[in-house]
């Protein structure tokens, strides 16, 4: 799918997150795209990453084959399956693994459980100041932890970019 067709698919969806919620919908629509390679990827309507818990019904989560990067190669009892550990140049460990992904009804129900997990999870309470600008709120959740990936924010915010140009 082209930007162009994510974000005139989607858009609807993230703008109504953003009148309920407050977060900038470009900012939703560019963790989407970055989350499920512009919709490619998003088995279960799951656009954003979110893993199940424990507690989350079968009904509602879903076995999905994930990478994730920590600093040490001791990861691997966090994960139902390691596939792969690999070290980086930079020291750290990349891990392939299975792990249990949300999984949900419709993009909508998708986009307004993450912001709702936005606000559930306190360690995002600082990033929520800034949830109207699409730049400062993904540096804020990338420094909250949304992802292992130490790119996380600069890769949001050229998807944020390339949204803005197909608007």
């Amino acid at each position: 799918m082209t930007p162009k067709q994510f974000i005139t698919k989607f858009k609807p969806d993230a703008v109504k997150s953003q009148e309920e919620y407050g977060i900038d919908y470009r900012f939703t629509l560019a963790q989407a795209a970055l989350e499920s390679g512009w919709g490619e990827h998003a088995p279960g309507n799951m656009f954003f990453g979110v893993k199940a818990s424990k507690d989350t019904p079968e009904s509602k989560r879903q076995l999905l084959t994930t990478t994730e990067i920590f600093n040490d190669d001791k990861q691997g009892h966090r994960f139902p399956a390691v596939l792969s550990i690999t070290k980086r140049s930079d020291g750290k460990y990349t891990y392939r693994v299975k792990d249990w992904f949300r999984k949900y009804h419709s993009p909508e129900e998708c986009f307004s459980d993450r912001a709702e997990l936005f606000y559930k999870n306190k360690r995002y309470s600082e990033a929520l100041k800034v949830r109207h600008d699409p730049y400062r709120f993904a540096d804020a959740v990338a420094k909250a932890g949304y992802a292992t990936d130490p790119n996380y924010a600069d890769s949001l915010k050229q998807v944020i970019k390339t949204i803005e140009k197909n608007l």
